[in-house]
């Protein structure tokens, strides 16, 4: 990789995290009007993916997953079991630990979001395997980013 020097690395367009940033609100943009079609948001959508993979997690493993705290996530979950999306139901084994599990109406709403996928990879003009080449460069960013 070639060296940049101190001028070129500190322009706008040659930052990683801007490119990131950027390309994070283009894609916050494009979901916008796929979930409000389902009357979601987008951390409501991250949440139910989750789900729809592995219903009855804890709160602690569905915030792990989400890379969120309890402190954001709680509100989200509330908004969400108000809307009957999801139960929240207390361990009887041990009372800190909260399972989160799918209502039908949450589960039947798997169906619908079937179209989004295909609608993001149809905006993004790539192939499905060149987005999955890219979300694994991405996710191994992640990691060694975590493990900084």
């Amino acid at each position: 990789m070639p060296k940049l020097n101190v001028d070129s690395a500190l322009q706008l367009d040659n930052q990683l995290c801007f490119a990131l940033y950027s390309a994070s609100l283009a894609m916050t943009k494009l979901y916008t009007p796929l979930l409000s079609a389902l009357n979601l948001t987008y951390p409501q959508y991250l949440v139910l993916l989750v789900l729809w993979e592995q219903d009855g997690l804890t709160v602690t493993a569905l915030g792990d997953r989400l890379y969120l705290n309890s402190g954001t996530l709680t509100p989200l979950l509330k908004r969400m079991e108000t809307s009957g999306l999801l139960l929240r139901v207390r361990s009887q084994e041990d009372e800190r630990r909260v399972q989160v599990s799918l209502t039908p109406e949450g589960k039947k709403l798997k169906a619908r979001a079937a179209t989004i996928p295909p609608c993001v990879a149809e905006a993004a003009n790539c192939s499905v395997s060149e987005l999955m080449v890219l979300t694994q460069q991405l996710k191994a960013l992640r990691s060694q980013l975590n493990h900084f």
